[in-house]
């Protein structure tokens, strides 16, 4: 909760605002500094900077925390990695460049930032202690407190360098105009996209065009090795089924873990949040009062959750109301905590001031520590112990299994699934690619299929469905597919091509009936098309799910009534005509020239600090100051 759970988003968020700085607002969470390295380069070095390099070991401890948050990154490790390079080079170069020119961040500025970011680690100006800090960093950031502090030390340098280098660049009357025209003149349009994939329900090609289709891509149609598996299965499923669980069971489980339905002291709080974070001693008195207004409103019976969505700060409860669930003693800051737990049900507290800001609190329940009895937990129990106790019978059946296994390299599948009551089942023929759906695609127990020989059993193998044995019956060889066995592709492979072409003939005859005077919408229709009308779109804008305001640019320099040449869209094909025109209105201009002004600004300003560090990456490499060994990533991919 933002203002009184140390487990604050807000807090988060603002780091997090930094971090994209030091990073290039890139794909990476956050950095893990390295330590400095001199001398002769180690086979593991990948970038030399200076006196400091970056190893192979490095990008990949930057891969596995990515990995970590998004498992299905996988196919995309190359790219990762290549940028994580990028990114840790880059830090590494404004290190240098800092040292050379006399740059440093002082321990002053250092704290003063730390100090914003962890606000919970001083209690009324008071450092609350070296453990208190750490756990506090841990708790908000998930890391330890160097890492933290030298992230923090990075950002701070970074700032500095974009300081010295964007501070002269200005906006001038010309370009904020142009900006406005920009962002003002809007078109609508009529538009048809013609998309192949629609278009292929329409074609049937004949016995004739798919033979000739075969034949002129026989090469092309391969049919892989494929393997036809018999396996014997411990379903875990039947086992949870047959399995009874008792009352003493469940009972013997609860005293085992007593202390998991231990409940303290803990209060059911909401609060309204007013922040005061950064803000002057001005503000903070401004602030107080709108916060004395609220209480007002609250004591005369207004209902709490709607003034919580309605003036709260915290975006962690803001929208439920203000709820944040159950606190218990030493979760909160000290002066939330204090009020919060002297509190009754249902009164509401004065304003409090904590770090955060000023606080309305109210409690909703409030619970004394104790034990919550057998009865009460019971059903709780059963289920996931009924899952524990079946997925140890089904491992100790599949120990047996492999101890077996092991014993007799000549026993047989269908001896080993009578000894153990075990059902023996065939999947059809399968390939390396295609999915296992017998065993839940599991991509173990398809590893195993093409290892093993016709005959030879595999240790069991844990899938969704339990733990399979399996034995090869039969290997059916890779060949030349005849067109039977390929037809499906064959015909799948025409009807792509066909609706490829098909969609930019029929884009072409839009075009021409519209020209020769048809109605759009008419002859889209006369096609089998579906004409649409945008709403007004502006260059940066978009048409929801087909185009951006980029995209259709042209149709900023037509007439209206015009028609723009076919846009291609991938394999898709836009047609559009100009419906209308909005010219910017001057009026507005003097309203968003601020706005413009400050987004121009933001822009030039990266521009320039681009411009910056490529200029730095360039010299360094003129000098020999940096080198880069990018055969050494390998298998990540490259890096130019």
């Amino acid at each position: 909760m933002a203002g009184a759970n140390d487990k604050s988003k807000t807090g988060y968020r603002i780091l997090l605002g930094a971090f994209v700085l030091v990073l290039g607002g890139s794909m990476l969470l956050y950095l893990v500094p390295q330590s400095p390295v001199s001398g002769e380069l180690s086979t593991d070095t990948v970038a030399k900077i200076g006196d400091e390099s970056v190893s192979v070991q490095d990008v990949r401890q930057q891969l596995n925390q990515i990995e970590q948050r998004n498992p299905n990154m996988k196919p995309l490790e190359s790219l990762y990695a290549q940028q994580i390079l990028k990114q840790l080079v880059s830090v590494k170069e404004i290190e240098y460049e800092a040292k050379r020119l006399g740059i440093a961040v002082s321990d002053q500025e250092q704290a003063d930032r730390i100090r914003q970011y962890v606000p919970t680690a001083f209690n009324n100006g008071a450092f609350v202690g070296r453990d208190r800090y750490a756990a506090e960093v841990q708790a908000r950031y998930q890391m330890t407190v160097p890492v933290f502090e030298e992230l923090v030390r990075q950002g701070l340098l970074e700032e500095k360098f974009r300081k010295l280098v964007t501070d002269g660049i200005s906006v001038g009357p010309a370009e904020l105009q142009d900006e406005f025209r920009y962002k003002n003149e809007k078109v609508k349009l009529d538009y048809a996209l013609i998309k192949p994939e629609d278009l292929e329900a329409k074609i049937s090609p004949d016995e004739a065009e798919i033979r000739a289709a075969y034949e002129k891509n026989k090469s092309k149609y391969q049919v892989p090795e494929r393997r036809v598996v018999r396996y014997a299965l411990v379903d875990v499923n039947q086992i949870r089924q047959s399995v009874q669980i008792s009352d003493d069971m469940l009972k013997q489980q609860y005293q085992s873990n007593i202390q998991q339905y231990q409940v303290p002291n803990r209060v059911h709080v909401q609060h309204i949040l007013f922040m005061t974070v950064g803000k002057t001693d001005a503000e903070v008195d401004e602030i107080k009062k709108r916060a004395e207004d609220v209480l007002k409103q609250v004591k005369k019976g207004g209902k709490f959750e709607d003034l919580a969505k309605k003036y709260s700060e915290d975006p962690g409860s803001k929208d439920k109301g203000g709820d944040l669930s159950w606190i218990t003693q030493g979760q909160t800051v000290p002066e939330f905590e204090k009020t919060a737990f002297s509190l009754a049900p249902g009164q509401v507290s004065d304003l409090v001031k904590t770090q955060y800001g000023f606080h309305i609190i109210k409690v909703l329940e409030k619970e004394t520590a104790h034990t919550k009895p057998f009865e009460e937990v019971k059903d709780s129990l059963r289920a996931p112990f009924l899952l524990s106790q079946a997925d140890k019978l089904a491992s100790d059946t599949a120990d047996k299994l492999a101890a077996a296994i092991r014993q007799s390299n000549k026993i047989s599948l269908d001896d080993l699934a009578n000894q153990y009551h075990l059902t023996v089942s065939e999947t059809r023929p399968v390939s390396a690619t295609d999915p296992l759906l017998e065993l839940a695609n599991s991509k173990e127990a398809k590893a195993a299929i093409f290892q093993l020989r016709i005959g030879e059993l595999n240790l069991p193998v844990r899938t969704d469905r339990g733990y399979v044995v399996l034995s090869v019956k039969s290997i059916l060889p890779a060949h030349q597919g005849s067109l039977e066995e390929v037809r499906d592709r064959v015909i799948a492979d025409l009807k792509r091509e066909k609706s490829t072409e098909m969609a930019k003939s029929r884009a072409d005859e839009l075009i021409k009936r519209v020209k020769a005077g048809e109605k759009f919408d008419a002859a889209a229709k006369a096609l089998g098309l579906e004409p649409k009308t945008s709403d007004p779109v502006a260059r940066d804008g978009s048409i929801p799910g087909t185009a951006s305001g980029k995209q259709v640019s042209a149709a900023f320099n037509l007439k209206t009534g015009d028609v723009a040449a076919p846009l291609s869209l991938g394999q898709n094909w836009l047609v559009y005509r100009v419906a209308e025109k909005t010219e910017a209105n001057p009026g507005d201009f003097d309203k968003q020239k601020k706005q413009l002004t400050e987004e121009l600004l933001q822009s030039k300003r990266s521009l320039a600090f681009e411009a910056f560090q490529t200029a730095l990456d360039n010299r360094l490499k003129q000098e020999g100051k940096l080198k880069l060994m990018p055969e050494k990533l390998k298998g990540f991919g490259s890096f130019g």
